[in-house]
């Protein structure tokens, strides 16, 4: 069932503290299933993390009765925690990201001053992909795709029809992802959106995230159709040099993601929390005037 023309199953699960999706991709119920781009509920305030969007991924795989095969991220997210090991603790499955993943690693050890033992080679995930590699959810055959540019570590995944963009694109009406991340660049990401876009136009495209403007109601799957009519930053007829002109000077407008810095600690580890200290804490660093 690896063809475009097969349809699986998807089900969103919208956290509104971090406008995240989280998806489970499968056949039917009893099926297989993959579990995209999980959550674990974060307060900046306190430091407590509670598993309220990762229960009711955990109530939908028990309710329909889904095996998990994976629990896939997109990249290493500065918006949301991953929530991975707990899901994997409850549900099994085996935690994947791109194989590029090592080079964000590197970067934000430097930055974070990270513990020696922390290896930046992508070890702390079961499975690293290569891109186009074939990805197995029971009978349905999917593959990663690489699409960086918002992070040199960005893959889409595609499951039959329905293709996973992490933060490459949001909905038309909100754009594209920012490339002022370490390692970002928006002359790559215009190239992996028109990777996307050169799809089949009735190809089902599901976003990481929306923020919804205008007060419109919450809305994360959309086509490559539609994208290339109405995105308001990479629709048809947009050149290179006119979108990196746009998102270079969007980018600098920007503020950091309020969670960035707890958030990219905790999902280059593949979700698992720093080595505790000798009190048995565990902590996250804020580097001053680094970022």
């Amino acid at each position: 069932m690896g063809t475009a023309s097969f349809t699986p199953q998807v089900h969103g699960i919208f956290d509104a503290a971090t406008w995240t999706v989280t998806y489970v991709v499968f056949e039917k119920p009893g099926s297989s299933c993959a579990i995209i781009d999980s959550v674990l509920d974060y307060d900046p305030k306190s430091g407590r993390t509670k598993h309220v969007s990762a229960d009711k991924v955990i109530e939908f795989v028990k309710a329909n009765d889904l095996k998990v095969e994976w629990i896939l991220e997109t990249h290493a997210h500065a918006d949301h925690l991953t929530a991975a090991p707990y899901l994997k603790q409850h549900l099994g499955g085996k935690t994947a990201i791109g194989e590029h993943i090592g080079g964000v690693q590197k970067v934000f050890k430097a930055i974070f001053n990270m513990e020696a033992g922390f290896k930046h080679d992508g070890s702390q995930f079961d499975h690293l992909f290569a891109d186009g590699e074939a990805i197995e959810v029971g009978s349905i055959s999917g593959h990663s795709m690489f699409v960086p540019g918002h992070t040199p570590a960005c893959v889409a995944y595609q499951f039959g029809d329905a293709v996973f963009v992490g933060d490459t694109m949001f909905m038309p009406d909100v754009g594209t992802a920012r490339c002022d991340f370490p390692g970002g660049d928006a002359k790559t990401l215009f190239a992996s959106t028109r990777k996307i876009l050169d799809m089949p136009p009735e190809t089902r495209l599901f976003m990481c995230h929306d923020y919804p403007p205008n007060g419109r109601p919450v809305n994360f799957q959309t086509t490559v159709a539609e994208q290339r009519a109405k995105n308001i930053h990479v629709h048809d007829g947009i050149s290179e040099a006119q979108f990196v002109e746009m998102r270079t000077k969007r980018d600098a407008t920007l503020d950091m993601p309020v969670l960035i810095l707890p958030a990219v600690q905790i999902n280059i580890r593949a979700g698992e929390l720093p080595p505790a200290e000798a009190n048995g804490v565990s902590y996250v660093k804020i580097p001053l005037n680094a970022l």
